[in-house]
C-alpha cells in the first residue's frame, strides 16, 4: 500500500437492521397498539368467561434399581443406567395410556356416576341400545375423558412422577388422581408378577425341550460307540483329559511290555556274547559258586602236587599219573559246568528274543486297531460334546428356574405411592396472568405479521437512502417535519432545525449549478408536498447571501407564494408581464427581504399551458437572466399536468421536491421520467417533512445535528 494512502474497509452488512425494525414499529404504531390492546381485552374476556378448572396431584416414587431380596427378582430389568430417563418416559406414557384410564374407570365405577359424565349423559343414548351396550359406551366415554385430563411429566432431577388430574370438581380431581396413583403402582406389581410367571413358563418349556434333546444326543452317542466297538474304561480324568478306551489302554500296556522285553533281550544278548569267549574259570558264575570254587581249589592243589612230584620223579611215576588222571576229571567237570552256564545264557537270550518279537507283533496289531479307533473317536467326541453342552444348558436352566421360582412371590417395590392427592383449594385455570401473557404474545405476533404485510404492500419513500435507491436521483437535502402553525416561527429563527436544513439544501444547490446557469424550477409530484414553502425559503436564503434573487410564482392554477409571504395577491403579476401588459418593475413585490423580488400571480389565466409554452416565456428568461443572480420558478406539480414539464425544458435546472412518507415511489419515478422526457435537467431531490422515527432513526438524530449552536451552550 503506498505511503499515506488510507485503507477503507467495506461496511459490514448487518444481519438485523434495527433501524428498519424501529421505523416499521413507529409507522405502524397505531395498528400494533390497537391489535395488542384488542388481544389483551380478548384474553381478559376469555379468562372471565372460562369455567374454573382444578388440578389435584399425587406423587409416585420410581425405583428402577430396587434392592433385590433373592436372586431372580431382576427378571424384568432390561435397561442400563444411561437409559433411566427413557424408562421414566415410558412410565409416563403408561400413565397417559387408555388401558390405565380404563382400569381407573373400573375401580371407581365412573361409568355409573354422573359427576364425571354429567347429569344429562343418558340423553345421548341411541334408541334401541341395550343396557350392556350403553354401559360399555359410557365406559369408553369415561376412559376418553380420563385419558385427556390426566397430566404427567418426565421428572428431570429426581425419580418421582407427579400424576395430576384436571376437573371442574376439586373433589373428583383428588379422587381420580389418587385412583390413578394406586392403579399405576398396582400395574407395576402386576407387571413384575406377570414377568416372573412368563419367565417360569418359558424356562419350563426350555427345560423340557433341553431334556428331550439331551436324551436323544446321549442315545446317539451310545449307539455310535456300540456300533464302532469303542469301550470306555473311565469317564475322564480330573484335569479334563479325554476318557480312555480299552484299545488305548491295551496299546499302552503292550507298548510298555515291548519296551521291557526289548531291554531284557538286549541284556540277555549282551550277557551271552560276553560269556562266549571267557575261560571257564573266569566266569562269574564259576567264581561265585562254592562248589566250583572247591573244584578249582582242588585242581590247583593237584597241580601243585604234580609239580612237586615231577621234581623228583618222571611222568611215568604212578602217583603222577594218578594225579594227572584226577586233574583231567576236574578239568572235565569245570568245562562241563562252563558249558552249562553258557548254554543257559544262550537259552535266556533266545527266549528274550522270541518274547520281544511276539510282543512287537501284538503292538503292531493294536496300533492299527487304535488308528481306526481314533478316527471313530473323533466323531464320538463331537457327539459327546453336543451331549455335554446340553447337560450344561440344562443345568443353567434349572438353576435359573429355581431362582425365579423362589422370587416369584417377592415384590421388588419399584413403584410406591409417595404422596396422596388432596382436594385443591383454588383453581389452576383460568390463570389471568398466563392468559394475558399468551394474549400479549399472540397480539404481538399478529400485529407484527400485519405490520410487515402493510409495509410490504406500502412502497412510500420514507428514508434518505431510498431516495437514491428508488428514484435514481441525488439527494440535495431534507427538511424535518414541522407543523404548519410552527413554520412561520421557525422560519424566522436561523438556528432552528428547519432553517439549518434549508441552509444545507441551499448550499447543495449552489454547488451543483454554475453561476452562469442561474434559472431553476421547483416542482413536485403532487400538491401539498412543501414545494412552494421550499421555494420561498430558498429564495430568502439566496437573497440573504447578497445575491439578487427573483422568485416567480409559476403555478398558474393554484398560486400560493403570496399567501405564504402574507402579502396581498396583486391584480397584475407574472402572466401580465409575459403578455407585455405591464413592465416587470411594476409587477414585482419588493421589501419582503433585502435583495429579493417576488413576482406573484395576478389573475389566474384560463390557458396556463399555452402561456408556459409561449415564446414570450423563453424571451422573458433570456432577458432577465443577466439582470438577476438567481431566478426561481415555483411551478405546478408534475402528475396530471403539462405545466411543469414544459417549464423544465426552458430552465437551467429542476429541483424535485418530494414529501417523505406520502407518495409511492412508483408515482415519484413516473413524475421524474416525465421531466426527463421533456428534456429537464433534474438537479436532485429535496425530501420534505422528513420524520426520523418513521425512517427508523433515533428521535434526535437529525434535530440535534441541525440545532448545533443557537440556544445551546457552547461546547
Amino acid at each position: 500500500m503506498p505511503e499515506g494512502q488510507l485503507y477503507h474497509a467495506a461496511p459490514r452488512a448487518q444481519l438485523i437492521n434495527f433501524a428498519v425494525i424501529r421505523g416499521i414499529l413507529f409507522r405502524q404504531r397505531w395498528l400494533v397498539g390497537s391489535i395488542i390492546v384488542l388481544a389483551l381485552l380478548g384474553g381478559l374476556v376469555v379468562t372471565l368467561l372460562s369455567t374454573p378448572m382444578y388440578q389435584a396431584d399425587a406423587k409416585v416414587a420410581v425405583k428402577p434399581f430396587a434392592q433385590y431380596v433373592v436372586e431372580g427378582q431382576d427378571v424384568e430389568q432390561g435397561f442400563t443406567p444411561s437409559q433411566i430417563y427413557d424408562y421414566l418416559a415410558t412410565q409416563v406414557e403408561v400413565i397417559k395410556s387408555r388401558s390405565l384410564a380404563a382400569t381407573v374407570v373400573e375401580d371407581l365405577d365412573l361409568a355409573s356416576r354422573t359427576d364425571l359424565l354429567g347429569k344429562d349423559v343418558d340423553e345421548g343414548r341411541s334408541p334401541g341400545m341395550s343396557d350392556e351396550q350403553w354401559l360399555k359406551a359410557k365406559k369408553e366415554m369415561a376412559t376418553s375423558i380420563l385419558a385427556d385430563s390426566v397430566v404427567a411429566q418426565v421428572p428431570n432431577e429426581n425419580w418421582v412422577i407427579t400424576i395430576g388430574f384436571q376437573s371442574e370438581s376439586p373433589t373428583l380431581a383428588a379422587e381420580i388422581a389418587n385412583a390413578y396413583a394406586d392403579a399405576f403402582v398396582a400395574s407395576g406389581s402386576a407387571n413384575s408378577a406377570q414377568s416372573n410367571s412368563y419367565a417360569l413358563e418359558y424356562l419350563q418349556t426350555q427345560i423340557e425341550e433341553t431334556r428331550k434333546r439331551l436324551g436323544e444326543a446321549e442315545q446317539v452317542s451310545n449307539d455310535y460307540a456300540r456300533n464302532s466297538g469303542i469301550i470306555m474304561e473311565s469317564a475322564g480324568t480330573e484335569d479334563g483329559a479325554a476318557p480312555s478306551t480299552l484299545t488305548a489302554s491295551n496299546l499302552s500296556s503292550i507298548n510298555a511290555r515291548v519296551a521291557n522285553a526289548r531291554a531284557a533281550r538286549i541284556e540277555a544278548e549282551q550277557r551271552y556274547r560276553a560269556l562266549q569267549n571267557v575261560p571257564a574259570a573266569q566266569l562269574p558264575e564259576v567264581q561265585s559258586n562254592p562248589v566250583m570254587q572247591g573244584v578249582v581249589a582242588e585242581r590247583t592243589a593237584k597241580l601243585a602236587q604234580i609239580a612237586d612230584l615231577r621234581q623228583r620223579y618222571n611222568d611215568d611215576f604212578p602217583q603222577i599219573r594218578n594225579l594227572e588222571a584226577q586233574l583231567k576229571v576236574l578239568d572235565a567237570q569245570i568245562e562241563r559246568s562252563s558249558a552249562d552256564i553258557k548254554a543257559t545264557a544262550r537259552s535266556q537270550f533266545l527266549v528274550a528274543q522270541a518274547q520281544e518279537r511276539a510282543l512287537e507283533a501284538e503292538l503292531n496289531s493294536l496300533a492299527g486297531a487304535r488308528m481306526v479307533e481314533q478316527d471313530q473317536q473323533v466323531e464320538l467326541s463331537v457327539l459327546d460334546r453336543e451331549a455335554q453342552a446340553l447337560r450344561d444348558q440344562l443345568k443353567t436352566l434349572l438353576d435359573r428356574y429355581n431362582q425365579i421360582n423362589s422370587a416369584a412371590n417377592v415384590d421388588p417395590g419399584m413403584l410406591s405411592k409417595l404422596d396422596a392427592a388432596i382436594v385443591p383449594s383454588s383453581p389452576y385455570a383460568p390463570n389471568i396472568f398466563k392468559n394475558l401473557g399468551l394474549a400479549l404474545v399472540f397480539g404481538i405476533a399478529l400485529a407484527g405479521a400485519l405490520a410487515v404485510l402493510r409495509e410490504t404492500l406500502d412502497d412510500r419513500i420514507r428514508s434518505l437512502d431510498e431516495v437514491e435507491e428508488k428514484i435514481g436521483l441525488p439527494l440535495l437535502g431534507h427538511t424535518p417535519y414541522v407543523e404548519n402553525r410552527d413554520i412561520e416561527a421557525l422560519g424566522t429563527n436561523r438556528f432552528s432545525a428547519l432553517m439549518e436544513a434549508y441552509s444545507s439544501i441551499r448550499a447543495a444547490i449552489d454547488f451543483t449549478m454554475p453561476r452562469n446557469r442561474n434559472v431553476i424550477q421547483l416542482t413536485s409530484s403532487q400538491a401539498s408536498e412543501g414545494k412552494s414553502t421550499t421555494a420561498v425559503i430558498l429564495a430568502e436564503l439566496f437573497a440573504g447571501l447578497g445575491r439578487k434573487t427573483l422568485l416567480i410564482d409559476a403555478d398558474l392554477r393554484r398560486p400560493s407564494v403570496a399567501s405564504l409571504l402574507d402579502i396581498e395577491r396583486p391584480k397584475v403579476g407574472f402572466v401580465e408581464v409575459l403578455l407585455g401588459h405591464v413592465q416587470l418593475e411594476d409587477a414585482v413585490v419588493k421589501g419582503v427581504h433585502e435583495n429579493l423580488e417576488i413576482l406573484p400571480v395576478g389573475e389566474i389565466p384560463p390557458n396556463p399551458v399555452e402561456i408556459l409554452a409561449s415564446k414570450e416565456l423563453r424571451d422573458f428568461i433570456a432577458k432577465y437572466r443577466e439582470e438577476y443572480s438567481l431566478i426561481i420558478f415555483d411551478s405546478c406539480p408534475v402528475l396530471g399536468l403539462a405545466d411543469a414539464p414544459m417549464l423544465a425544458h426552458l430552465v437551467d435546472g429542476t429541483v424535485f421536491v418530494l414529501e417523505a412518507n406520502k407518495l409511492p415511489f412508483g408515482q415519484a419515478r413516473s413524475a421524474v421520467r416525465r421531466l426527463g422526457a421533456a428534456g429537464a435537467n433534474v438537479l436532485g431531490v429535496i425530501l420534505t417533512k422528513y420524520r426520523a422515527l418513521e425512517a427508523g432513526q433515533a428521535y434526535g438524530y437529525q434535530y440535534d445535528y441541525y440545532q448545533y449552536g443557537g440556544d445551546k451552550k457552547a461546547r
